[in-house]
């Protein structure tokens, strides 16, 4: 596998093509009161959009956490207790919520989807409306379903329920059997993006971004690749190195970079 495709499967927010023009790009979202975040796995939105999310906590949003699948593949051990693991990786994920909220917990939806087998079927987009019809979130966060390279299938089908459930719960001929009012968020940030367009300034927030990543222990060695102290060390500091990586031309110590949507 070559440099960039091992780039391109970086989680969350890979490092930004040479190619890219900054220019023109929008900085910084008005504050929203309510933020949702829609990732594959858990640890999925700490690395896509934890700093960000930190930062909007800070200021009074309400930051919440929806998880597809049950994360039952996390793990090199061959012989690993799954359904453990799938109780040990929700205990995470709400850790993870309560340190980005401040250490006040807020709403964690788990779809319970197998890992690695989820699809962005009729059944999942209903549960992704029914989600957005009942948080009513401002702003929507997720993966970006367009990206080149990827890996992972879970990242891409996560994606396409994001953008399909914001669709369906915005319509009221979707789903009418949830009767729930529809509901049309005002914008949609997609992390991992070919071709981002927005950024996020999280220079006072990649501490919390990294103790929000820290909570999801059982990642450690598959995911952080951080088995020991050392490794955990060199582990953050690719955090912060990556986010310095990505301010750099926007005249900012540190950032995630979306492709925003708006007038959804």
């Amino acid at each position: 596998m070559s440099s960039a495709d091992r780039s391109a499967n970086d989680p969350g927010q890979p490092p930004i093509s040479s190619s890219a023009d900054p220019t023109g790009w929008s900085l910084g979202l008005p504050i929203p009161r309510r933020a949702l975040a829609i990732g594959a796995h858990p640890d999925d939105v700490e690395f896509g959009a934890g700093g960000t999310l930190a930062r909007w906590a800070a200021a009074g949003c309400r930051v919440m956490h929806l998880v597809c699948t049950d994360g039952s593949k996390g793990t090199w051990d061959a012989s690993a207790d799954t359904d453990a693991l799938v109780a040990r990786r929700q205990e995470e994920q709400r850790e993870a919520n309560r340190r980005l909220n401040g250490g006040q917990p807020t709403e964690v939806v788990f779809l319970g989807r197998v890992d690695g087998e989820l699809s962005a079927d009729r059944a999942a987009c209903s549960d992704v409306a029914r989600v957005i019809r009942e948080l009513k979130p401002d702003v929507v966060l997720g993966h970006d379903p367009w990206k080149r390279y990827r890996l992972h299938p879970d990242h891409r089908e996560a994606g396409r329920l994001a953008c399909e459930g914001i669709v369906a719960a915005r319509d009221p001929h979707f789903f009418p059997e949830h009767g729930l009012e529809p509901h049309r968020p005002g914008h949609l940030l997609l992390w991992e993006a070919d071709e981002p367009n927005h950024v996020e300034d999280v220079s006072g927030h990649l501490e919390i971004k990294l103790a929000a990543l820290e909570a999801h222990v059982s990642q450690f060695e598959s995911t952080m690749h951080a088995v020991d102290g050392e490794g955990l060390e060199e582990f953050r500091a690719r955090i912060r190195r990556r986010a310095g990586e990505l301010g750099g031309p926007h005249g900012l110590a540190g950032a995630e970079i979306f492709h925003l949507m708006s007038d959804l």
